[in-house]
């Protein structure tokens, strides 16, 4: 089992912004510590590390935050990767270099590192900043919509949200888009940012008493719509994975409110039972992991993309997305 560094570091950095004792929470920095080692084993036969350059850049940030040192050697192996081009994955780098560039500005921000070492990360961090602007489409979207608030935060922690036009344009993107962050996960990615601030500011916050103001909020139940709909599922395969690109295509009927997950539910149990699929819990929602027997694994570099056809990748997860009646939703399995 890989190491959970990333998740470990998502909870110790959301841990550190609820000001608690100090005691409770020191173990789990050390094991943080710990799996930043275990994730770099093996690397010299992978090239990277066991989980993810997401991940491993998560977890120097996480550290940084609770004003930990890490090994210089472990910061160099993030401004290597970044400096070689190594940091991406499905055709999108922005999460991940965002990711890496604040834990960058973190450790030179807090002084965690030596002087000529800070000046590398000083310089790296503005390059990951003006490569974010470069990646900005016509939309304002900076990479696809739940990379945006990561890329925001490094405009505001580097202090360029002021004079980077790209900042305003993202913004109002996200603003736009705000229906899209409906997990724990990824609403704790937005918060920040719509209160004009970045993961960095946690390790500055000024811990006190606060008055007990907060009151409950009703959540309003999803209306339901009468009426079924039908989506086409299709499944692809190409070359080298499969012979035949095409290995389903089928009309399936759901009820009008069902979400892509319960799309591919309502497909397994249509007869003939020939469709099947496996998903994992991530964070983010359910991930999904194998299709028609089919297993993506990140040792072979692929993954089961989602695409609205003809060929637009979905900026939603499998249980957030609601495709309309007679749409037609790919499943590729594509290499990253």
């Amino acid at each position: 089992e890989p190491p959970h560094t990333g998740r470990l570091a998502l909870y110790l950095l959301g841990l550190q912004a609820t000001c608690p004792p100090l005691s409770p929470h020191r173990s789990l920095v050390t094991w943080l510590k710990y799996y930043l080692e275990e994730d770099w084993t093996g690397e010299s036969q992978r090239g990277h590390p066991v989980t993810s350059y997401y991940q491993y850049g998560l977890g120097v940030l996480a550290l940084c935050v609770h004003r930990k040192r890490v090994r210089d050697e472990v910061v160099r192996r993030l401004l290597t990767a970044q400096h070689h081009g190594r940091l991406g994955h499905g055709g999108n780098t922005v999460d991940t270099e965002a990711v890496v560039a604040l834990a960058f500005t973190c450790l030179e921000r807090r002084r965690l590192v030596g002087s000529a070492l800070a000046a590398k990360l000083r310089l790296a961090a503005h390059e990951a900043s003006r490569n974010m602007a470069k990646a900005q489409g016509p939309d304002g979207v900076i990479g696809n919509i739940y990379s945006t608030p990561w890329a925001l935060q490094v405009f505001l922690a580097t202090g360029e949200c002021q004079t980077e036009l790209a900042f305003g344009q993202a913004m109002a993107a996200l603003l736009e888009n705000l229906e899209a962050f409906g997990t724990a996960a990824t609403m704790a990615q937005v918060l920040p940012v719509l209160h004009g601030h970045s993961y960095l500011d946690i390790a500055a916050m000024h811990c006190g008493e606060e008055p007990d103001t907060l009151t409950p909020l009703d959540m309003e139940p999803l209306l339901e719509v009468p009426g079924n709909k039908t989506v086409q599922l299709v499944v692809e395969c190409p070359l080298p994975w499969c012979y035949d690109l095409q290995l389903y295509d089928r009309l399936v009927p759901v009820p009008a409110t069902a979400s892509l997950l319960d799309v591919l539910q309502a497909a397994a149990v249509l007869e003939p039972h020939e469709f099947r699929f496996h998903t994992q819990d991530t964070p983010q929602g359910p991930f999904l992991t194998q299709v028609l027997g089919l297993e993506a694994r990140p040792e072979k570099r692929n993954y089961w993309q989602i695409l609205s056809a003809p060929n637009t990748p979905l900026q939603m997860g499998i249980a957030d997305y609601r495709p309309q009646d007679g749409a037609t939703v790919i499943l590729r399995l594509s290499e990253w």
